[in-house]
């Protein structure tokens, strides 16, 4: 595909920010949307192409921001309709995109809809949720779990009924199969996309219709103790259920009835049922997120299998995608430890498709303990025995070496890094061999480099260390990608590879721009990307 023939989405870079841990403006210890704007520069000198925004709206944070009770404005935390709409400006500006955080599956208990659905089982938008009766002994209505421990039914007393909530019990979740519902989430899409923002991520899309019937869960045979409490069931009809596609291709049609957008799908599902999600005529999400890099374990057999198997999985012209982290899942550093989170950033931008960014990542953040008396997420008070929190993931930014690492002037909602005074973007932006450089100039090669942005992916060998694929255009010499995954010496002289060529990049910055021969020899933890002098031989 030549890259002018190429969407926004396709040829540029994400970076997801966590509003509440990304810049504090006002001192109140929280991040807002000021801060952000104050932080674009650094964004735009990064080489990133589209900020993916967290929910901003009013919430009652049970859920930091994912239970939302108006979808029209902006939580006071954060600043306001002019800020935001300043910061939009700005974006745009820039030559950069913004893409909302859409979380359409359920709603906040103090969402006005919600209030008037349990004020009566006769009211209007009593059906806008999934309630159910007792089972005539009383019991519940069926087993299904909620993601953050325990039953996925509450029990309201008003109407003498059950609600369904895959999460919170203050996330009610929606009943999509009702159109005034579909109606409503689509208004407030277009509420957004008449503003000019330029496309959305939507929250657990393969949450959003459920079975029926109510069945029950099966248990999971694969289930053990230190799994959350959720994973004691396959959630096969709680979730995943084929009228969701039909609701897909319904917002994407609302999103192609205006210039240049587009949907991303938050979905934890195998690859097979994944690219399900690009819809039957690619009219579903634009890019459904692929974790495959975030939840399989780190040896290279497994990644290259499942590389092919994603590959060979897309269905005709879909645009693939790759993600290192997000706010939901440790960070890759603190996974695979610092050295091999640079292999990890070779793939996310050298693999074919959309990489995102999460915020931090690039400076080699880890995940930051947060003392018993100081966590905030919902998932780790619930099951605090199982180290499930999700905020050793989202402390704030690391900017300087000043008092609160230059993320605020008072002390911050979660704590800071305890290295954060070393590990920081101002000591980074001056050291030519630090991993914010490393980053920046891997953006600028992939950004400069049709092969990376729109060339073929073809594998050329993997075994138990190393992984090795090409990426080529037509008329250009190809690019090779050699990347040991291990902390071990490695070694690769393929048969029927040349591997002749220069470094274009390397781990090693001192090695970039250098010749190699036939046979590479690898460092562990060591990677290069190679202007090869001809093409493999097929």
């Amino acid at each position: 595909m030549e890259q002018a023939q190429l969407y926004w989405w396709q040829k540029g870079i994400i970076y997801q920010v966590y509003p509440r841990s990304f810049q504090d403006s006002n001192a109140d210890g929280v991040g807002d949307l000021k801060g952000i704007l104050q932080r674009l520069n650094y964004l735009q000198w990064l080489g990133i192409t589209a900020v993916w925004l967290s929910p901003v709206y009013p919430s009652p944070m049970a859920d930091f921001g994912y239970d939302i009770s108006d979808y029209k404005q902006i939580h006071p935390l954060f600043g306001t309709m002019d800020d935001f709409d300043a910061l939009l400006q700005e974006v745009h500006k820039r030559n950069m995109k913004l893409i909302l955080d859409l979380v359409p599956n359920h709603t906040s208990s103090e969402h006005p809809w919600f209030k008037e659905a349990r004020s009566s089982r006769d009211s209007p938008r009593h059906n806008w949720y999934l309630w159910h009766d007792p089972q005539p002994d009383g019991s519940l209505p069926n087993n299904w779990l909620s993601v953050f421990g325990g039953s996925a039914w509450e029990w309201d007393e008003h109407t003498g009924q059950y609600y369904y909530h895959a999460f919170l019990k203050e996330q009610p979740d929606l009943n999509w199969r009702n159109p005034e519902v579909q109606e409503a989430m689509f208004d407030i899409m277009r509420f957004w996309l008449d503003k000019g923002v330029d496309g959305f991520r939507v929250d657990v899309m393969w949450h959003m219709i459920k079975d029926a019937q109510w069945r029950d869960n099966p248990p999971n045979p694969n289930y053990e103790p230190h799994m959350p409490t959720y994973n004691q069931l396959l959630p096969v009809y709680s979730t995943d259920q084929p009228e969701v596609h039909d609701i897909i291709a319904k917002m994407r049609q609302l999103l192609d009835s205006y210039d240049d957008r587009m949907m991303i799908g938050e979905i934890y599902l195998p690859i097979h049922k994944l690219v399900a999600y690009y819809g039957p005529e690619n009219n579903g999400a634009n890019l459904p997120f692929n974790f495959l890099l975030l939840t399989l374990p780190w040896d290279a057999v497994e990644i290259a299998a499942a590389i092919d198997e994603y590959e060979g999985a897309l269905p005709q012209h879909a645009w693939p995608n790759w993600v290192l982290g997000n706010h939901d899942q440790p960070r890759i550093t603190s996974k695979i430890g610092l050295d091999q989170a640079k292999i990890a950033a070779m793939l996310l931008l050298t693999l074919r498709g959309t990489p995102t960014i999460y915020y931090g990542e690039e400076i080699g953040m880890r995940d930051v303990p947060i003392p018993e008396g100081e966590v905030q997420d919902p998932q780790g008070l619930n099951m605090p025995e199982k180290n499930l929190s999700r905020d050793p993931a989202r402390t704030p930014m690391q900017w300087d070496n000043s008092a609160h690492g230059g993320f605020s002037t008072v002390k911050p909602w979660l704590r800071l890094a305890r290295d954060y005074t070393r590990t920081n973007v101002a000591l980074e932006q001056d050291d030519a061999y630090s991993m914010l450089n490393f980053y920046r100039r891997l953006i600028q090669l992939r950004q400069s480099e049709p092969a990376l942005v729109a060339g073929d992916y073809k594998p050329v060998f993997s075994n138990e260390q190393m992984i090795a694929y090409t990426r080529s255009v037509e008329g250009q010499p190809p690019l090779l990608v050699v990347l040991n995954l291990t902390h071990r010496p490695c070694y690769f002289s393929p048969a029927n590879v040349d591997c002749s060529g220069t470094i274009l990049l390397a781990t090693d910055h001192g090695m970039e721009n250098s010749a190699i021969g036939s046979c590479i020899s690898l460092g562990g933890d060591e990677g290069y990307i190679i202007r090869l002098q001809k093409a493999p031989h097929s």
